[in-house]
């Protein structure tokens, strides 16, 4: 199929040109236009984010040697931890039906992203006041994820000889082309799919009302199930996707306590000297 991602280079193109447009729009006189440009400031974030994603496929500061025995080591790990095998689970399900397989391809290639930036928009339109200290934890779980990714691991579909099958490359799906092997396709550990289903998950669910709240937590089940049953990921690649995200969404609100802590003493220092701090310190 075709990759209906953009590559780094595109997306960084994109982010640039988005970048432009919002100093553009932050320019313009009171009005319409202007009050495009946050809107259009966190599109252009969001693109970047994409770009670095993209980029870190292409970077390693191991080369692509290890990738290989990592995951087999992931794979021994885990057998020797008793978690479910992902090889079976693949078998079961995918390797009965030709449609299943290729919709799970589907959903992989087309759903990671999408549904992200759908709900990025619900919360930047309809919760602003949650938005931001979503967007961080965003950036800040990406940013790490990346870290490790340049770390070379292996997917477990480039392991035929441990049972796994690349379903999207067995039915001409595959985002990566069909034409061999590449770099990028050796940052499995961890899984931003994973780490991005989970976030969209819990902030649907705790953020939403009504049936509708239940779309995020579904998507990340899917997601977890979609990424293994194609063979794109170990468990472990989700499992230390979900201790980023919580160590970077931790990490957040521990900096909004600070910041508040700070603010509230600021204000009472104001308050009992009856001047600006700032005024104090001139």
């Amino acid at each position: 199929m075709q990759d209906v991602a953009l590559s780094w280079q595109q997306a960084g193109w994109l982010t640039a040109g988005l970048a432009a447009g919002a100093a553009a729009l932050s320019l313009a006189p009171p009005g319409r236009w202007r009050s495009l440009a946050p809107f259009a400031r966190e599109t252009t974030m969001i693109a970047g984010l994409y770009s670095l994603w993209q980029l870190a496929g292409t970077l390693s500061v191991l080369g692509s040697g290890g990738a290989f025995a990592r995951a087999r080591w992931i794979e021994r790990a885990e057998r020797t931890l008793h978690l479910p095998s992902e090889a079976s689970l693949q078998h079961a399900t995918t390797s009965k039906s030709a449609a299943l397989a290729q919709v799970a391809n589907l959903y992989y290639a087309t759903m990671h992203f999408g549904v992200l930036f759908v709900f990025l928009l619900w919360l930047f339109l309809r919760h602003r006041d949650r938005y931001r200290s979503v967007r961080r934890v965003l950036a800040g779980t990406t940013l790490v994820c990346l870290l490790i990714q340049l770390i070379p691991v292996a997917p477990p579909r480039l392991l035929p000889a441990a049972g796994y099958v690349d379903t999207a490359r067995q039915y001409g799906q595959s985002v990566y082309g069909l034409s061999g092997f590449s770099a990028d396709q050796l940052s499995a550990m961890p899984s931003v799919h994973v780490a991005w289903a989970v976030l969209v998950g819990w902030g649907t669910l705790t953020i939403g009302r009504g049936v509708g709240r239940w779309i995020g937590p579904l998507h990340t089940v899917l997601t977890v199930l979609v990424v293994v049953v194609t063979a794109n990921h170990f468990w472990a690649d989700g499992i230390v996707a979900v201790a980023v995200l919580l160590a970077c969404a931790g990490a957040e609100r521990a900096g909004r306590a600070a910041y508040a802590a700070w603010q509230a003493r600021r204000i009472e220092h104001e308050r009992l000297s009856g001047e600006p701090e700032e005024a104090i310190l001139r």
